[in-house]
């Protein structure tokens, strides 16, 4: 009876060590944590994805902001002084100014002057005009223009910039996730193992008590079995240190982190499974997709944001030129007519010129968006090469841990076998326990071995993802 309930525990320590898809706890309040939610709750809840979020409602605010550059305005202003019962001056001159695209700007207003002393150049009573004003050197760029195109930009960059950090922080997440998967399933192993050793000294105990076995096997199965509680605690340890680090990632609702119970536990049937052709790119078409990658994405928008900044330099190049131009007329209705030519009556203009004899705060100002430029450029083609070189090793670290796992798993298939052979020789006596030990160890061994080399799969395939920017 007692060899029969040791075998039916090999077998379920072998079922186990090919498998590994059973809860560790015996009650039913363990609760199964998958891939799939930790990923879930990453992308919802995690502070840093939210955080980037918020960076790219703010760069929408601020092209907003820099649309405010073309709002039209309203104004008045008025200004009377009245002494010793005289009435000095009274200005009153409401405006309207509306910019436009190209810099030009429309103005229109009204002028009421009335006093003793007022200014020689003003008109006294009501007058009322309309005008125009052209910046010739920015009818083609200017700062207002080069605001609202840098904010477009920057908002370009801050939605590549947020791509980057929810592609960093999910691969830093499936690190960690299956990290603990790995010591879960090697804390099963062990954890079976224990049950079957305590079984077998036992066994052994009894069969030493009734002559059948020498002492020393006793103390062998002894040795086995508390190698094996070392070994359990150990596993334990790192299975909760590992959940202690997953939960890092693992937040809920209103910034509130994820309460860590030692009672969850990971779903390992996805660590077990065979990972077809089909369920990751070819590095061909990882490679051609290389230019999108967030990063490249990013650099590529802080170009275009010093290209506006070097083309607004360059318009500090030319000379300063503004003609201004209004149409006059009494009262506060447009003229009656435009039978009178513009330029002999009824009329206001203005010309502004200015430039700097050497340029030289210009010139300086314009290399160095220059300089900026070229250096941007350069950055951008080395970060290239390194994601390009990063997906080529990803993927080949991939390639060579997907075929190890197939190799090992006929290896440990393998192991079994012999430790099935020599469990067999037990049981009828024509081996020892020292062979058996030996032979189970190996297999322990092997199978540790081998959830290692799965979930390190499953990690390098993240980390392929990750370096082609993939993990969204």
């Amino acid at each position: 009876m007692q060899v029969e309930r040791v075998r039916n525990r090999m077998v379920i320590l072998l079922l186990l060590l090919t498998c590994t898809v059973c809860p560790v706890f015996a009650n039913d309040t363990a609760r199964v944590l998958g891939k799939n939610d930790v990923l879930n709750i990453v992308r919802t809840y995690h502070p840093v994805v939210l955080q980037a979020g918020i960076r790219v409602s703010r760069a929408e605010a601020d092209i907003q902001a820099a649309r405010g550059g073309f709002d039209p305005t309203v104004g008045a202003g008025l200004d009377r002084k009245t002494f010793d019962g005289k009435l000095y001056y009274n200005y009153f001159n409401p405006e309207v100014n509306i910019p436009t695209w190209y810099g030009i700007e429309l103005k229109g207003g009204i002028e009421e002057v009335r006093g003793e002393r007022v200014t020689t150049e003003t008109t006294l009573g009501k007058t009322s005009y309309a005008g125009v004003k052209v910046p010739v050197n920015s009818l083609f760029f200017d700062k207002r223009r080069a605001a609202l195109r840098q904010a477009q930009a920057l908002k370009q960059q801050t939605e590549a910039e947020r791509r980057q950090a929810v592609n960093d922080v999910i691969y830093e997440a499936l690190s960690a996730y299956w990290n603990w998967v790995r010591e879960y399933m090697v804390y099963r192993v062990i954890k079976e193992a224990v049950t079957v050793n305590e079984e077998r000294f036992r066994f052994v105990r009894t069969e030493y008590e009734q002559g059948a076995r020498p002492a020393i096997d006793t103390t062998e199965a002894l040795a086995q079995l508390q190698a094996f509680y070392v070994q359990e605690s150990e596993a334990w340890m790192s299975f909760q240190n590992a959940g202690n680090d997953l939960a890092n990632f693992l937040w809920l609702e209103n910034a509130e982190p994820v309460s860590w119970s030692a009672s969850v536990i990971p779903d390992t049937i996805d660590a077990v499974r065979v990972i077809g052709d089909n369920e990751y790119p070819a590095l061909a078409e990882l490679i051609a997709a290389v230019p999108s990658h967030p990063k490249l994405a990013g650099m590529e928008s802080k170009i275009n944001v010093l290209e506006i900044e070097r083309k607004l330099k360059a318009q500090s190049l030319t000379p300063k030129l503004s003609l201004s131009g209004n149409v006059l007329n009494k009262g506060y209705a447009l003229p009656p007519s435009m039978t009178t030519p513009f330029l002999e009556n009824n009329h206001k203009v203005g010309i502004d010129f200015s430039m700097p004899l050497f340029l030289r705060e210009a010139r300086g100002a314009y290399r160095a968006a220059g300089f900026k430029l070229q250096e941007t450029h350069l950055e951008q083609s080395n970060v290239a090469l390194q994601i390009e070189n990063k997906v080529r090793s990803y993927y080949n670290e991939f390639i060579a841990l997907n075929r190890q796992v197939s190799l090992f798993e006929g290896a440990y298939n393998s192991y079994v076998r012999l430790f099935q052979g020599e469990r067999l020789k037990f049981s009828v006596g024509e081996s020892s326990l020292f062979l058996l030990n030996t032979r189970e160890n190996k297999l322990l061994e092997s199978a540790r071995k081998l959830a290692e080399l799965r979930t390190k799969r499953h990690k390098a395939l993240a980390g392929l993802m990750w370096s082609a920017g993939s993990l969204q």
